[in-house]
């Protein structure tokens, strides 16, 4: 088939690259216009816009794909299917009726469950084991189409988001070009999703990654795991935010004394511990407002940190 393959960010790229490398025709690429970068805020292309160039394909990036412009340019490129990962605009019906197959969007979760702009983030905050990506046909309602394929993936107990989604996307880039084989041999065909299951995985916010020590232990830890790398867990000390990475749940005995309160501090030569509803954390990376970032140990000394510090 003729393809025209649209994305942004570089978790698309895996999937670019496959289809670039299948038996299918990559006649173009459509992806976000050039943005801001850098400390000059330089106008940079999207890590698909680069690997389109570097594989020679025509590049589309228009405001809107509402755009009249757009859709005459799409239309002169005759693509059969539009093969879509996180390009990060809303298709409208005049552009999904322009390929005879459509738009067929590879989703990082198991469908009808995590509809919306984060659901690898939210499936590690609902503490789910198993999550995987699904590929399906685009219609007007969010994540809403049929299906055409799943696979899944066993979510670790340390995976953050960054880990999770780079699984998923080296996965799901066989996934989607399997889908593409399918619908151009007309050996598969799409299912309407179940009506049960659904649940929404809307964009979370810097303020909802903001750890709240009166939760459970292995909330605090879901959270940190699923805003990391974006948009970055953290916390307050002294008034100033504080960014924190991956943290460890420890068990603590009855001999090891009362457990520290919600947002305490235990500040040992080697660790640092915070109390939560539960048994405390221990901490890993932290990055203090204009520091570097560095082992919690080390962030304590320098701040020159003792038993009964706090966090906000």
């Amino acid at each position: 088939m003729r393809v025209v393959f649209a994305g942004t960010p570089e978790v698309a790229v895996p999937a670019l690259d496959a289809i670039a490398a299948s038996g299918h025709e990559l006649v173009g690429v459509v992806t976000r216009p050039d943005a801001p970068a850098g400390r000059g805020r330089k106008l940079t292309p999207s890590p698909v816009g680069l690997r389109a160039e570097e594989l020679g394909v025509p590049v589309l990036k228009p405001e809107h794909p509402r755009d009249p412009e757009f859709q005459e340019q799409l239309r002169a490129l005759r693509p059969d299917c539009c093969p879509v990962v996180a390009y990060g605009a809303l298709i409208p019906q005049s552009a999904l009726d322009i390929p005879e197959h459509g738009w067929v969007n590879l989703h990082f979760s198991l469908l009808p469950a995590w509809r919306g702009a984060a659901p690898v983030q939210h499936a590690i905050w609902a503490g789910d084991e198993v999550t995987g990506a699904t590929t399906f046909r685009i219609v007007q309602a969010l994540d809403a189409g049929p299906t055409f394929g799943v696979m899944t993936e066993t979510i670790r107990a340390t995976d953050t988001a960054g880990d999770l989604l780079g699984r998923l996307a080296d996965g799901g880039a066989g996934l989607l070009v399997a889908t593409l084989d399918g619908i151009a041999d007309g050996s598969l065909e799409a299912r309407e999703q179940p009506a049960d299951g659904i649940t929404l995985a809307p964009k979370i916010s810097v303020e909802d990654a903001r750890v709240a020590w009166t939760d459970p232990a292995t909330a605090v830890d879901r959270r940190i795991r699923a805003c990391s790398p974006f948009p970055g867990a953290w916390t307050e000390y002294d008034g100033e935010r504080v960014k924190l990475g991956a943290v460890t749940p420890v068990d603590w005995s009855d001999e090891a004394g009362e457990a520290p309160k919600p947002g305490v501090l235990v500040v040992g030569k080697n660790e640092v511990l915070v109390g939560t509803a539960t048994t405390p954390v221990r901490l890993g990376r932290v990055k203090a407002f204009g520091k570097k970032e560095m082992g919690a140990a080390d962030w304590a000394r320098g701040a020159r940190l003792a038993d009964g510090a706090t966090f906000q």
